[in-house]
Formats: C-alpha cells, structure tokens, sequence
C-alpha cells in the first residue's frame, strides 16, 4: 500500500480530508491578496486581546500550543482579511443578482413557539393566553417539550427558512402579534405568535455576506472536483 493512500485513508478515517482540502483550496484562490498594513496591525491586535495573548511570553506559549511559527502566526490572522478582499474583488459584482434569489430565505422573524405532543394542552394553553390568563413566556417555561422552553418560547432573530416549512408558511402571512390556534406540524400541536418581521434589504453588510456566500460556494465545487480526482487512490495498489 503507497504513502499516498495510507495517508488519505487515514484522513478519511478522521474525517479531516474535506476541511483540509477546502482550507488548501481556499489558500490557492486568496494567497496572492495582500491587506493593507492598518487592518493586518488591527486585526493582530483583536486576535491577542481574542486570545488572551498579552506579552511575549504567552505569545509563545500560545505558538507552541499550537505548533505554529511565527510564520504561520501570521498567516492565520491575515487569512480572514485576505478572503475579504477575495470575496470583493471577485463575487461583489454578483452579490446583489444572488441577494434577489435569496431574499425569502433571508427574511428573518422573531417568534413565540410553544410544542407539546398533546393536543388538548395545546388547545387549553393556547385558550389561557388568547384569554390573557396567563403569559406566553411563563407557559413555554413551564410546558413546552422542545428547547424553547429555556427562552420563554423566544426563537430568533433567524431567518425564516430555520422554521419548519408549515410554519414558515404560517409566519410569513401572520400579522405580528397575533396568537395563532393550534396547529399540527409533524409530531407536535405547536401554538405559535409573530413578534416581529424584517425582509431583508440589500445593502453593505449584506453584499459582504453573500459575496463570502458564492466563494465558498465555488470552494465547495472545487472540493468536489478535486475529489473526483483523489479516488483512484482510495483503492488499494495491486501487489505484484
């Protein structure tokens, strides 16, 4: 059995040949970028302050916890102002046709979710609250069966797409405010209320997302055509 195979049997097996293959990939693509000396120096020092990282001494420690050089110090905290620069050079252009394709799902909400598998506490919670009897944070604390039992029933900000598709559809056509009846989705009867709804708007912060968006996108493609390439060694050599 070759080196060659040994080693990507054993990434495989670890599970750490796609992210290796993509951050190599992305080095490729963004190496020749060069930031400007102010936001290296800023984005050093936001790095240390992150880090913890205050004299020479634990900057050191740091670095051999790591196994990493100076050099690869470095790099590391200039990789994300290098795929910044990337992404605005190469997808800006192309940010604001891919926002139009994407707009319903970047929609965010801010909702009040109540799950129970029991249909008639769903209906009597459901009543409790319509009828001002009790508060619908206090009765997802105390019978909600899924994790926003920790949040007062509070999901979001997220976007839209992040809620079950029946009650996606739900949300979207809700007026804020408005308790909702019951309503079956897969296992659960969910009583469910719109606080709030922000359709997204194209602007600076969101061409900066979705340029980062397309690059890893074609990151994404060039994995999978890179491993297309790599699986004629995932089958052992033959002996002679």
């Amino acid at each position: 059995m070759s080196n060659d195979h040994d080693l990507l049997a054993e990434l495989r097996r670890f599970d750490l040949l796609k992210p290796l293959l993509q951050r190599r990939i992305t080095a490729e693509a963004v190496g020749s970028e060069q930031p400007a000396s102010e936001d290296l120096e800023k984005a050093r020092s936001q790095f240390f302050q992150q880090k913890g990282l205050n004299d020479a001494e634990t900057v050191q420690g740091f670095l051999n916890q790591q196994g990493w050089s100076e050099e690869d110090l470095d790099w590391q905290i200039a990789l994300p102002l290098r795929i910044q620069a990337h992404c605005r050079k190469h997808y800006r252009h192309k940010a604001e046709a891919h926002f139009l394709t994407r707009k319903n799902q970047l929609d965010l909400v801010v909702y009040s979710l109540l799950r129970t598998k029991d249909a008639f506490l769903a209906q009597e919670l459901y009543l409790r609250i319509d009828a001002g009897e009790a508060n619908f944070g206090d009765l997802a604390s105390q019978f909600a069966e899924g994790p926003e039992r920790n949040t007062k029933g509070i999901i979001g900000p997220v976007p839209m797409t992040q809620a079950h598709p029946t009650m996606a559809e739900t949300l979207r056509t809700a007026k804020p405010g408005v308790l909702m009846h019951p309503m079956r989705v897969g296992e659960w009867w969910v009583v469910l209320r719109l606080e709030s709804y922000t359709p997204a708007t194209f602007n600076d912060v969101m061409a900066e997302q979705l340029s980062r968006e397309l690059f890893d996108q074609w990151v994404n493609e060039e994995y999978a055509r890179k491993i297309k390439s790599l699986q004629g060694l995932s089958v052992a050599p033959t002996a002679e």
